[in-house]
């Protein structure tokens, strides 16, 4: 049945006057009365009454127009749904992140987005780089948010969201916490340091253990945890010192000092990444506005 049929019922059901319904759909009076009889013929049912000089509705034209009703809009609705599911505007936008990433701009990105796109079911959820790697590659996600990246991004859709320094964690009862200068490196050589992760290897405490050797240093004892989390209230109770990102220190934790340090500070990022075959409306939304989120430098 075409839903042409269906409008042009509609029309004449609620005029219950083929010439006014002509005038409202814009079209002759004889074609629009030719389409119902049409219509009829398929229904094998008369749906008008036209014995007299005014028409009205059988019994089974009356049902049909609560019927046609719903279809017509039912089908307006699955128009706007595909639509506003086809800009990105509507769907689903899956995100794993570091759990670090907490602590930065992340957090704002994600508030804009959802503002952005009310409609979007936004998934979240918190994964080593070994595990956004695999879980991009078996489209787990859809966008995975890495420290400082993710090793296969040559293969990726890539976006560096955040740069910044980086800083040491300090138990406040450690006697560097009252410094008032800035640490230099070499002064916590004999401190143990909470690493982090644990495994997979290489991985972030990798790259802090270059660091330290970069500024001639290498920690006596080396105290492993398997996330940020971990390592952080180990620090909180004296386990050891950590090197952090600094934007972690915006979110204050008892038991832990925050402290910039003298030397070579290479400094870790935030980077977005997708698949290069996703190009999902939702994803292209999400790189296009933490693009320009970056570039304002808002955090």
């Amino acid at each position: 049945m075409e839903f042409k049929r269906l409008k042009y019922f509609i029309a004449v059901a609620e005029e219950l006057n083929f010439g006014r319904a002509a005038v409202r759909l814009g079209m002759a009076q004889p074609p629009l009365s030719r389409q119902i009889a049409a219509l009829e013929d398929q229904l094998g049912v008369k749906l008008f009454d036209r014995s007299r000089n005014q028409i009205r509705l059988t019994d089974a034209g009356a049902a049909f127009l609560q019927r046609a009703r719903d279809i017509l809009r039912d089908l307006d609705s699955a128009y706007r749904e595909a639509r506003l599911i086809g800009q990105g505007g509507a769907g689903q936008l899956r995100i794993a992140f570091v759990g670090s990433a907490t602590h930065g701009p992340l957090p704002g990105l994600i508030q804009a987005y959802r503002s952005k796109y009310k409609n979007v079911d936004l998934s979240l959820s918190s994964m080593n780089n070994a595990d956004l790697e695999r879980a991009l590659i078996r489209r787990d996600i859809d966008i995975a948010v890495a420290r400082p990246y993710l090793s296969g991004s040559e293969e990726l859709r890539s976006a560096e969201l955040f740069r910044e320094p980086l800083i040491l964690a300090i138990p406040d009862g450690s006697p560097f916490a009252d410094a008032a200068r800035s640490l230099d490196l070499r002064d916590l050589s004999e401190e143990p340091f909470v690493l982090y992760p644990r495994r997979p290897r290489p991985s972030f405490a990798d790259f802090i253990l270059r660091v330290c050797a970069e500024n001639e240093v290498t920690p006596k004892d080396q105290i492993f945890a398997q996330d940020y989390q971990t390592a952080i209230s180990l620090v909180s109770v004296g386990v050891g010192v950590a090197m952090v990102p600094e934007s972690v220190s915006r979110s204050p934790r008892s038991g832990v000092v925050y402290k910039p340090y003298t030397g070579h500070n290479p400094g870790t990022s935030l980077t977005a990444h997708a698949r290069l075959d996703n190009r999902k409306p939702q994803v292209m939304n999400f790189f296009s506005l933490l693009q320009s989120f970056a570039r304002s430098g808002t955090d």
